[in-house]
């Protein structure tokens, strides 16, 4: 599951940012050097603490651009790359509004991460306060349905819920959503826990929720209809005390909202500008060649996908078996394996991120699952210097994966682009899911 991935290496980032929190957000921006992307330029809006927003009747709206921007339709809406709920950089945020099922009790949430590699809906318990009460828990055979997030040092834990959920005009009716962090960490299994830390608070995540919108509409699929295996629900009969990993049904597991819109919901385009005084604005388009706003161009390449979101490529001279385009990592994630093409070692005060003497770049090949390829360049530059220059939304900034056959576009890779993410809808007959730039 790439909300696992993704996280990983969020909180990996953590530290690196604490030491600089106070340099980065003293520092004023500038340019990615990228081509130019026209987005819209609207405020993420929503709170920017851990609260969440606030309660109401009525539900998200697409609101409108920034100065001299260009106002959001309905099926948009605004990202803000800024500081965010933790001062992590190169956070996106949209605000999500959710509901109870069928009611006008809706709470907005701002800071919720944009993520193409996850899938669904995941809210801290703490920033969905005021309408938390009235979202019903799912159920399964032996109690509650809850769902356990594994990371390398920590986990997440928390029930699953249903919710009406609408981003910009959009609307995903009785939606499977996580709700973290609502069952507390006391007495959690230790098949989740392993020994690990939580990460249930919006601190601990750097975002008050995470919006999976990559291509699979499920986040565990078929491989957790049938067997316990790769599941990662529980079925809780009283609270965290006797918890047993169970298997769930698609209609019960955390499903990614998109193909549950109405009409714009076969895709979405992201597209970013480049960073400019410390943070970074876009714009989150849902639907492809659904409305006059989310035409795909003629001259894109188009490369058909896994479920997952992942294709093939070379990088450095050597094979790539998973590579993917990830708005949840905040850095180009892959390693060098002994190249001698660039120069990457990693900083001295943190392994987690490249700090090279001056600006290394390369050029990938990635491969669709249809042939089609694609030759994207990548830049790095010395991560304690481009923390030193710029704010909240830092360009070329790249770390080591920890596997030299996988390689993470993560979002410095989508300043200044435009990218489209077809959803997978095989399963009803559609097409394939695919990454087109």
């Amino acid at each position: 599951m790439r909300f696992q991935h993704t996280l990983i290496r969020w909180l990996g980032a953590l530290s690196l940012a604490a030491a600089t929190v106070a340099l980065v957000a003293a520092c004023g921006g500038g340019g990615d050097g990228g081509s130019n992307a026209s987005v819209n330029t609207g405020s993420g809006g929503g709170n920017t603490s851990a609260g969440g927003g606030s309660t109401s009747g009525s539900g998200g709206s697409g609101g409108s651009g920034g100065s001299g921007g260009t106002p959001l339709a309905s099926n948009q809406a605004a990202i803000t790359v800024s500081t965010g709920v933790a001062t992590i950089v190169n956070m996106p945020t949209v605000s999500v509004t959710i509901c109870a099922p069928g009611t006008s009790t809706c709470q907005t949430i701002g800071n919720v991460l944009v993520d193409t590699a996850s899938y669904g809906l995941r809210i801290v318990n703490t920033a969905a306060s005021g309408v938390l009460g009235s979202l019903p828990v799912s159920s399964v055979s032996g109690g509650s349905l809850v769902e356990c997030g594994k990371f390398v040092t920590s986990y997440t834990w928390g029930t699953v819920r249903t919710a009406d959920v609408r981003i910009a005009g959009e609307q995903a009716s009785s939606l499977p959503v996580q709700i973290i962090g609502d069952l507390g960490s006391s007495g959690v299994p230790t098949s989740c826990s392993n020994g690990n830390t939580p990460s249930n608070t919006a601190a601990d995540l750097g975002a008050n929720g995470i919006l999976g919108i990559g291509p699979a509409p499920y986040d565990c699929g078929s491989n957790c209809t049938t067997s316990t295996l790769y599941s990662n629900y529980y079925a809780c009969p009283n609270g965290n005390a006797s918890c047993q990993v169970t298997t769930v049904p698609l209609a019960q597991q955390v499903t990614n909202p998109v193909p549950r819109f109405a009409t714009d919901n076969n895709g979405v385009i992201v597209a970013m500008n480049p960073p400019s005084g410390g943070s970074a604005t876009g714009t989150l388009t849902f639907g492809i060649n659904t409305q006059a706003n989310n035409a795909l161009p003629a001259g894109v390449t188009k490369l058909t996908s896994t479920t997952w979101g992942d294709l093939t490529g070379t990088l450095l001279g050597r094979a790539i078996t998973r590579t993917f385009f990830d708005t949840g990592s905040n850095a180009y994630f892959f390693d060098t394996g002994g190249s001698t093409a660039v120069s990457l070692p990693v900083c001295s005060n943190n392994s987690s991120f490249y700090c090279p003497s001056s600006m290394q770049t390369t050029t990938a090949t990635v491969v669709g699952l249809n042939g089609a390829q694609a030759s994207p360049s990548i830049s790095v530059g010395n991560a304690n210097s481009l923390f030193s220059s710029y704010g909240s939304a830092v360009p070329n900034l790249g770390g080591p994966f920890g596997d030299t056959r996988v390689l993470d576009f993560g979002l410095p890779h989508f300043f200044g682009k435009t990218l489209y993410f077809g959803m997978d809808l095989t399963g009803s007959g559609g097409p394939a899911p695919y990454v087109a730039f």
